[in-house]
């Protein structure tokens, strides 16, 4: 009981700070991109399942709290499934939303790679990008046999622990010809397609390896065309695949077509495209990422035309809160945001007179500025002002002491979490700017891969534009 009532009062005066500071005049502030990069590649390593250390770069002592997890994964379908990245909080392995991740994370590195250079992050962005293809790789043992999923979504939220001490079964999931997953398969192939553009001058046959694999992913999404999420149940109840497949058979087209320039994925394209609005950027849509890297690419205006389109929505009419974040979702607020940040910094670079630059450049910095402090207080684990420190995520908030249990009291504490999730971007504040620092907030303060992805690419474009003198004030 006493417990409940600190609780309470800790969420009442936790509310009234916020709505305080949501009152306030926005503060334009400068920040330090850099920390940010190195910080949101540390959350990627703290979100590594398997053997931590395999490419030889894991910060233990940043990151005490993890050790191996899960080397089992894949056995009961006699592979070797270990790798990937854990979702979310939890400790399933989403492939879809992980792989949505994987190819936002490799375009940020292709067209921003002098920030990353100048940030001394260029090798870790790599490997949070190999961590999730090296895993891409093992789950696509044959042309037309893609896995989809490790862990069982249900019975892994149904226990706080440690995913070191975790003992229940993690079950393997598949799509294949007769239970076809072309979103799935597509957005895989994307993902492998553009980290192969990444690392052709780090690793050229790695890059090779990647782009294999792509086209053979491609051809499976596109000869057997389904929903995942109809041939993975499993997956519905978490990751459902609402859009279809359309947009990520037109998404791993035009990776494939940027990859390696053949024409046949522009024939692809032409088969795919049409007269989408789309509304966000997200791990379910990328139809607006599709039509700012043809715009980019092909300089055509209907792809144009289209991304100029979508920032335009975004920068005049998208609904707002009071103190102007973007507000397309009350669940993660902020990953979507950064999202569009991204997508508008990246249709920047379109040369065209419709493309209204310094205007989608300002929506970025406004952006990525309220999720660093702006309004008050940072967003992001560990980083600035005032930043969460009960993000809802298991590892960091059990115990420091392995010695000691984590359960649902851990769950259930008022207390800060005793290790710090460097770097995570947490989901964010409601329609009217107010958010308050409570692990059982699963909307507002859960964190997830796909949440640092754009946002972390978003930082990346904005240091270019301070490398270059031109980031807007």
């Amino acid at each position: 009981m006493l417990v409940s009532i600190k609780w309470t009062c800790l969420s009442l005066l936790l509310l009234a700070v916020t709505v305080k500071s949501a009152e306030k005049l926005k503060v334009k502030n400068s920040y330090d991109y850099d920390t940010v990069l190195h910080y949101s590649n540390l959350f990627y390593q703290a979100q590594r399942s398997g053997r931590l250390d395999v490419l030889g770069d894991f910060d233990h002592s940043t990151i005490p709290y993890r050790g191996d997890s899960c080397l089992e994964d894949g056995s009961d379908a006699g592979l070797d499934l270990t790798g990937g990245y854990f979702d979310a909080g939890d400790y399933v392995k989403f492939n879809f939303p992980m792989a949505a991740s994987t190819t936002l994370l490799a375009w940020g590195a292709i067209d921003f790679k002098d920030a990353y250079m100048a940030a001394s992050q260029w090798e870790a962005t790599l490997n949070s990008i190999r961590w999730a293809t090296d895993y891409f790789i093992k789950c696509h043992p044959e042309e037309n046999v893609l896995y989809a999923q490790v862990g069982d979504g249900y019975a892994d939220h149904a226990q706080w622990t440690r995913v070191e001490e975790m003992t229940i079964a993690r079950p393997s999931y598949k799509v294949d010809a007769q239970h076809p997953g072309s979103d799935l398969a597509g957005e895989t192939s994307a993902a492998l397609a553009a980290a192969s553009i990444a690392f052709e001058s780090a690793d050229p046959e790695y890059s090779a390896l990647l782009l294999e694999h792509a086209r053979q992913l491609f051809n499976f999404a596109d000869t057997y065309r389904g929903k995942y999420s109809d041939s993975v149940p499993e997956a519905a109840g978490f990751y459902n695949s609402w859009s279809g497949f359309t947009d990520e058979l037109l998404w791993s087209a035009a990776w494939l077509y940027k990859a390696t320039g053949d024409t046949m994925y522009m024939d692809k394209v032409n088969e795919f495209y049409g007269d989408q609005n789309p509304s966000q950027v997200s791990w379910d849509d990328k139809f607006a990422g599709s039509f700012v890297l043809f715009a980019q690419m092909t300089g055509e205006d209907r792809f144009i035309n289209h991304a100029q389109s979508f920032c335009t929505q975004m920068t005049d009419y998208q609904t707002r809160t009071p103190a102007g974040l973007l507000f397309i979702d009350a669940w993660g607020a902020l990953r979507h945001a950064a999202n569009v940040a991204f997508m508008c910094l990246e249709a920047a670079m379109i040369d065209s007179p419709a493309i209204d630059s310094t205007k989608y450049q300002q929506l970025a910095v406004d952006q990525i500025h309220y999720a660093l402090g702006d309004n008050g207080h940072s967003f992001v684990v560990g980083f600035g002002t005032n930043p969460p420190a009960r993000p809802h995520h298991r590892s960091s908030s059990c115990p420091v002491s392995v010695t000691e249990p984590c359960d649902w009291q851990d769950f259930d504490s008022p207390d800060p979490n005793p290790s710090t999730l460097y770097g995570a971007l947490v989901g964010g504040p409601d329609q009217n700017d107010g958010y308050w620092d409570d692990r059982h907030d699963f909307s507002k303060n859960e964190v997830a891969c796909d949440y640092n992805a754009g946002f972390q690419s978003a930082v990346a474009g904005l240091k270019t534009l301070a490398l270059q003198g031109k980031l807007p004030q």
